[in-house]
C-alpha cells in the first residue's frame, strides 16, 4: 500500500501521468524518516525542514499540511502496509502541467513505507568519487529527486565494491557521501563540511552538532575540508536518518579506529 494525497492505494497501481514534473523536470522535495513501534524519528525536524525546503522551491503549502497532519498521514501508511517499525519515504512534487515555468505551485505528496533494514556494517569501505562534482549552491542543500551525481557515484561504488562514495564540490573540498553526511575526528577535533559546501541539511548531521557544541570534551567544526584530511583522520563516520551513526573502517590504506564514534552513536540513541 501508498499514500497518494491521503488515499491508500495499492503499490501496483499507476499514479503517474507523462506530464508529472517530479518524472520531467526533478520537481520534487522528500524526507526519508525512521519509524520504530509507530514512532516517528525527529518528527519535529523533518517537517520543518519540509516546510522550508518547499518555500524555497516556492511549492504552494496547503493549509492543512500542519505537523499533526505529516504525522498521521506518516503513521497510517505505516499501519496499513501491517508494519510498526519501517523506513518512509514521503515526497512532494508540484501538480501537473507547464514546461520549465509550471501551470501552478499546488502540490500532490505520495507516502511509502517499507521494511527498516538500520543495522550497522562491519568493514565498511570508503573512495572518492571524482567523475562528477556537487555545487556548492543553495539548493543542493536540499533534498530533491534530482540526484544523478548520487546515482552513478552509487554505481561506480557499487562496481568496485565499496560500501559508500564521498562526493566533492566544484572546489573538489569534500560535500557528503552518496546516502548521508560525513564526519572526520582528529583527536578532540570533529569536522564536517559547512552547509555552504553545498551539503544535505541532514537531520542527524543537525543533532549531533547541537550534542557536540554542549560537550566540553570535543570541538565541533563547520568548514571545508579537503580530501587529503581523510588520510590524517583518526576516524571518520557518516550519518543519516536510517542508520543514524555509521562508522567508517576503511578508505585506501587507512584503517579508522571508532571509539569517538561509538560514543557518539550512544548519545545519539540517548535523544531518540
Amino acid at each position: 500500500m501508498i499514500n497518494l494525497n491521503g488515499s491508500l492505494i495499492n503499490n501496483s497501481s499507476t499514479i503517474l501521468t507523462a506530464e508529472n514534473r517530479a518524472f520531467k523536470y526533478g520537481d520534487a522535495l522528500f524526507e526519508t524518516l525512521k519509524v520504530t513501534d509507530l514512532k516517528i524519528h525527529f518528527l519535529e525536524d523533518h517537517y520543518f525542514r519540509l516546510m522550508a525546503s518547499m518555500r524555497m522551491i516556492r511549492m504552494e503549502i496547503p493549509l492543512n499540511f500542519t505537523m499533526e497532519f505529516f504525522e498521521e498521514e506518516i503513521l497510517n501508511t505505516v499501519k496499513a502496509v501491517g508494519l510498526t517499525t519501517s523506513r518512509v519515504r514521503f515526497t512532494v512534487f508540484r501538480n501537473d502541467g507547464g514546461l520549465y515555468a509550471p501551470k501552478t505551485n499546488e502540490i500532490s505528496y505520495l507516502i511509502h513505507a517499507n521494511e527498516l533494514n538500520s543495522s550497522i556494517k562491519q568493514g565498511y569501505s570508503l573512495e572518492l568519487f571524482k567523475d562528477y562534482y556537487i555545487f556548492s549552491g543553495l539548493l543542493s542543500t536540499i533534498k530533491t529527486t534530482n540526484k544523478i551525481v548520487n546515482v552513478l557515484a552509487a554505481i561506480f561504488a557499487e562496481e568496485n565494491e565499496y560500501d559508500n562514495c564521498v562526493l566533492l564540490n566544484e572546489k573538489k573540498n569534500i560535500v557528503e557521501v552518496l546516502n548521508g553526511n560525513i564526519f572526520l575526528v582528529f583527536g578532540t577535533t570533529i569536522k564536517t563540511p559547512a552547509i555552504t559546501e553545498g551539503c544535505i541539511k541532514g537531520i542527524i548531521r543537525k543533532k549531533i552538532i547541537e550534542v557536540l557544541s554542549k560537550n566540553k570534551e570535543y570541538t565541533i567544526e563547520e568548514t571545508e575540508i579537503s580530501p587529503f584530511e581523510l588520510q590524517k583522520a583518526d576516524e571518520v563516520f557518516i550519518t543519516n536518518a536510517i542508520v543514524g551513526v555509521q562508522p567508517v573502517h576503511f578508505y585506501k590504506k587507512m584503517v579508522y579506529k571508532s571509539s569517538v564514534t561509538e560514543k557518539i552513536n550512544e548519545w545519539l540513541n540517548q535523544l531518540v
